[in-house]
C-alpha cells in the first residue's frame, strides 16, 4: 500500500478513514503559550509576572517555567493560574469557532499530569489540569475539536528551547525512566479522554513534539513509538473501544466491569503488551485515581459502566522526515488511527533562499506530502506553520505567503497556524511580532480569510509551479 501511494496527494477520503466523525480537512490553530509558557510570545507578560529576558542562552536567566518555579516556589501557581486563566478564554474560542476553526493543537508539558514529577530536583506550576479541563470543555461545546501534544516530555527532548519548560543542554528523555514516565502521561491522558466528558473534544494525542533531528541522538525512539501506541490501545480496550484493523482483543472480567481503575490494574499483567506498556499501565491507576479524587471523577472511574460510545483516538507522531539518519518509522508500529505531523518555518532557514521569489517557488512545489505517503506516513497534517520570514515581508507578499501555504498544506489534511495570537506590547514592537505569528492578527490584518477553507487567489501558485530552482522538500 506504501508504494502505491507514491507520488500521489493524499485525499480526502483517506482522511476520513483515519478518524470517522471528524472534520476532513483540518483548519487548526495551536494553543501555544498557554499551559506551556514560551516567553518570547508575550515578553512583558512574562517581566510582570517575575521572569526575565535572557540576553545570552535561555539557560542563564529565568525563562521557563522550571526556572520559574524554583525561583518563586511559593508563588509560583498563583502567578500560574492567574496567565492559564486569561491567555486563552471563553472570548477566544467564541473568536476562533466565528472565524472557521475546526482544530486547535493544545501543547502541554508531562506536568500536566504532576504525580510524575519528581519534586526532589523538578520545579513546575502546579494545578493546570482544572484549566485544561476547563477550556476542552469550551472546546467541545464550541464544536471544535483537539488534539493533546506532548510538547515538552520528562527530561526534555530538545537542548536550549524554551518550549521544553527547561531550558538546557542535559537532554535525559531519551532514557528509560522518562520514556516510561512519558507513556504514563500516554495512559492517563487516553484514559481522560475517553472518561472525562470535559475532554469530548479530544480526537488525537501527539507522542512527542519535535524530537531532536538527528535519530543517532535518539536511541531506542522507535520503541517508545511502538510502546505509545500500545499504550493508547490497551486503555481502549480496557474501555471494550474497538480498534479498527487490529488484531488485539482483551477481555474485561465481570468482576472489575464497573471499575475501569481496577480493570486497567487486570490489564497491565496482559501479556500481548511489552513490559514497558504493562508498567506505565499500571503506575497509571494510582495517578488516575488522584485525578478522580482531586476532579470529582471518582464515579466515572471507579463505579460506573464503561462508556464505550466514543472511536478509537488516531495516534499522532512527528512524521519519519522529521529526523535523519536512519530514523525509525512510526507508520511501522500503527494499531488502529494514525495520523503524522509535520512543521515548517521558513524564517529558521534552510528551506530556501531568503527572497519572496524563492519562498513561493519552494511551498508551491513542496512535495513532503507525497513523500510521507509513499511511506506510509498518511494522513499527514502540518502542526506548526506561520507567516514569518528571513526578510521584510510587504503585506503584499503576506497574502500571497498565507494563501500559497494553506493551499500546499491543504493538500494533505489540513494545516494548525502557530499561534492563535501573541502579545502586542512595546516589547513586540506594537504588532509587529503579531503581524506573523498570530492567526487572530492575521485574520484582523485581511492576511488570512475569514473563512479558511477560502483563497484570496486560488491560483497564487501558477506562476511558481515546477520551477527548476525549486528546493522544496
Amino acid at each position: 500500500m506504501r508504494h502505491i501511494l507514491a507520488g500521489l496527494v493524499l485525499s480526502t477520503t483517506l482522511v476520513a478513514c483515519a478518524w470517522a466523525g471528524k472534520p476532513t480537512q483540518i483548519y487548526g490553530v495551536n494553543l501555544g503559550s498557554w499551559l506551556v509558557l514560551e516567553p518570547w510570545m508575550l515578553p512583558q507578560e512574562w517581566l510582570d509576572m517575575g521572569g526575565q529576558s535572557c540576553s545570552d542562552s535561555c539557560w542563564t536567566c529565568i525563562s521557563t517555567e522550571s526556572s520559574f518555579a524554583k525561583a518563586y516556589p511559593d508563588t509560583v501557581d498563583t502567578k500560574f493560574a492567574q496567565h492559564w486563566d486569561t491567555w486563552f478564554t471563553q472570548d477566544d474560542v467564541n473568536t476562533l469557532k466565528a472565524a472557521g476553526i475546526n482544530t486547535v493543537r493544545v501543547p502541554l508539558g508531562y506536568w500536566i499530569v504532576e504525580a510524575l514529577v519528581d519534586r526532589s530536583h523538578e520545579s513546575y506550576p502546579r494545578g493546570g489540569l482544572n484549566y485544561l479541563r476547563r477550556g476542552l470543555g469550551w472546546l467541545k461545546d464550541a464544536g471544535i475539536q483537539a488534539i493533546l501534544d506532548h510538547h515538552a516530555a520528562p527530561g526534555v527532548q530538545s537542548p536550549d528551547q524554551m518550549w521544553t519548560g527547561n531550558c538546557t543542554t542535559d537532554v535525559q528523555f531519551y532514557t528509560s525512566y522518562n520514556y516510561h514516565r512519558a507513556l504514563v502521561w500516554t495512559a492517563v491522558m487516553t484514559a481522560l479522554s475517553h472518561l472525562d466528558p470535559d475532554f469530548g473534544s479530544v480526537f488525537a494525542i501527539e507522542a512527542v513534539n519535535e524530537p531532536i533531528m538527528d535519530a543517532a541522538l535518539t536511541p531506542n525512539y522507535g520503541t517508545f513509538q511502538k510502546n505509545f501506541v500500545q499504550v493508547m490501545r490497551a486503555v481502549e480496550l480496557t474501555l471494550g473501544i474497538s480498534v479498527p484493523s487490529s488484531s488485539l482483543s482483551l477481555s474485561v472480567s465481570a468482576s472489575v466491569s464497573n471499575n475501569f481503575t481496577a480493570a486497567l490494574s487486570v490489564t497491565s499483567s496482559a501479556t500481548i503488551f511489552s513490559a514497558e506498556v504493562q508498567a506505565a499501565l499500571l503506575d497509571a491507576v494510582p495517578i488516575l485515581l488522584e485525578i478522580g479524587a482531586a476532579c470529582g471523577l471518582q464515579t466515572i472511574f471507579e463505579a460506573s459502566p464503561f462508556k464505550r460510545s466514543r472511536d478509537s483516538l488516531v495516534a499522532n507522531f512527528m512524521d519519519v522526515s522529521w529526523q535523519y539518519d536512519n530514523p525509525s518509522n512510526p507508520a511501522d508500529v500503527a494499531i488502529g488511527p494514525q495520523a503524522y505531523d509535520n512543521h515548517l518555518y521558513y524564517s529558521f532557514g534552510g528551506v530556501a533562499a531568503a527572497d519572496p521569489t524563492s519562498y513561493m517557488i519552494s511551498i508551491c512545489n513542496l512535495s513532503r506530502i507525497q513523500a510521507d505517503a509513499a511511506v506510509g506516513d498518511s494522513p499527514l497534517w502540518f502542526g506548526e506553520w506561520g507567516l514569518s520570514t528571513q526578510f521584510n515581508a510587504t503585506d503584499e507578499f503576506l497574502y500571497k505567503w498565507a494563501d500559497a501555504q494553506k493551499l500546499a498544506y491543504s493538500k494533505g489534511a489540513g494545516w494548525i497556524f502557530w499561534n492563535f495570537k501573541t502579545e502586542i506590547s512595546s516589547l513586540t514592537n506594537g504588532s509587529a511580532l503579531a503581524r506573523q505569528w498570530s492567526y487572530l492578527e492575521g485574520l484582523k490584518l485581511g492576511f488570512l480569510t475569514q473563512d479558511p477553507a477560502v483563497l484570496h487567489d486560488p491560483n497564487v501558485c501558477v506562476p511558481y509551479m515546477n520551477s527548476t530552482n525549486s528546493t522544496s522538500s
